[in-house]
């Protein structure tokens, strides 16, 4: 006798009266991601090295300000992550049929012209954000070397380093990496990148000249610079938080019970407030610690030298850091490319005679060096 969900389990059919337990209900390969697994995927993807740049956001905005508008994308990011994880299953947010990538929902609920647009607008992003995690990487690296540099020929001293090898070998990690077949596989790198991420933020100094406002017109900037600095500030706080753009990938990794919906919106809200509160303590400790003078990254812009094993320690939790989120937040969606239907997006019908992710891969080695600057 065949399994009573023979119909809706084509692997059950396959194997008889045996049902395989290494699928889902829907025929697809088994999940295994928890609420666990779930937050530090969040935590990874949303907590990038950016953070070192909070105390300058801080410094700009002043104490109140800038409070004030971390713990208001903080609520945003939040809502909307909870409306985006009932989309994970349509027509119904429990019972509905899963759609396992963003474009997925985006095709399901919308359709049209507008899977096209979700196509070209999230793999753009996806180019931009590799080549982001790539050069970030290779400057944390660099700062290591000239960190050396400094400590053993003085503070003065010219040191200038090439990023091109240390690019080059973040990228050969990264293949490397790619060949594990399935994200949920992955947990355990999200998990140290999320360790990374708190060990690299919570390295400051001194103590430093802060105000309500941030910094003083007339003193530290002019009023133009005053406003363009505070808008770019907010910009920042904003990006900071950003991880819609894979939370539909986090999701499917949850096991199918208890209801993944249920359980994303928990691990969302472990996982933004989790980093909303480390987000305000890095920041006004950072703030605190620099002043009104907070450089915008105070590892790779030496906000200090010394202890010279800090600056190399925090920033090697940088690379690792990015490396991980690469994989969590990237490299799913990179596999994903190949398997995008041709129709979404009528440029990816022309044939190149390879995968379409060696593109992505092709353009941001591209792009990367060309952007790329021998640190002096």
């Amino acid at each position: 006798m065949k399994s009573l969900d023979a119909p809706n389990n084509p692997s059950a059919v396959e194997s008889g009266n045996a049902v395989d337990k290494n699928v889902d209900d829907d025929g697809r390969e088994k999940r295994t991601g928890t609420f666990l697994t779930a937050t530090a995927h969040i935590i990874t993807a949303v907590i990038g090295s950016g953070v070192l740049s909070l105390a300058w956001g801080l410094a700009q905005l002043g104490w109140v300000a800038g409070t004030l508008i971390l713990l208001i994308f903080a609520i945003v990011t939040y809502y909307t992550s909870t409306l985006l994880a009932d989309c994970y299953r349509a027509p119904d947010p429990i019972t509905g049929t899963r759609n396992d990538t963003y474009m997925g929902v985006v095709r399901a609920y919308l359709g049209g012209k507008k899977v096209q647009l979700c196509g070209l607008a999230q793999y753009g992003n996806l180019v931009g954000v590799t080549i982001g995690y790539t050069i970030t990487a290779s400057i944390s690296l660099v700062a290591i070397e000239r960190a050396n540099c400094f400590h053993h020929n003085g503070h003065g001293v010219k040191c200038s380093v090439s990023n091109y090898p240390y690019m080059a070998g973040f990228g050969f990690f990264q293949i490397l990496l790619s060949q594990i077949p399935n994200f949920h596989k992955l947990s355990f790198l999200s998990i140290i990148a999320a360790v990374m991420s708190f060990s690299y933020a919570s390295i400051g100094g001194k103590v430093g000249k802060t105000t309500l406002t941030g910094t003083v017109i007339g003193v530290d900037v002019s009023a133009s610079a005053k406003v363009w600095n505070a808008f770019q500030a907010v910009g920042d706080i904003a990006f900071s938080y950003a991880f819609t753009t894979i939370l539909i990938e986090i999701q499917d990794t949850l096991r199918s019970s208890p209801p993944e919906n249920k359980v994303m919106k928990k691990a969302s809200l472990a996982g933004v407030s989790t980093t909303t509160v480390f987000y305000i303590l890095c920041g006004c400790m950072g703030y605190a610690a620099f002043g009104n003078n907070a450089p915008g990254d105070f590892l790779t812009d030496f906000g200090f030298y010394e202890p010279f094993w800090l600056v190399d320690f925090a920033n090697a939790c940088i690379a690792l850091h990015l490396i991980g989120a690469y994989q969590a937040g990237v490299e799913d969606r990179l596999r994903d490319f190949d398997d995008i239907d041709s129709n979404d997006i009528p440029l990816l019908q022309l044939d190149l005679g390879f995968a379409r992710s060696t593109c992505v891969l092709a353009a941001n080695s591209l792009f990367s060096c060309g952007n790329a600057h021998g640190s002096d």
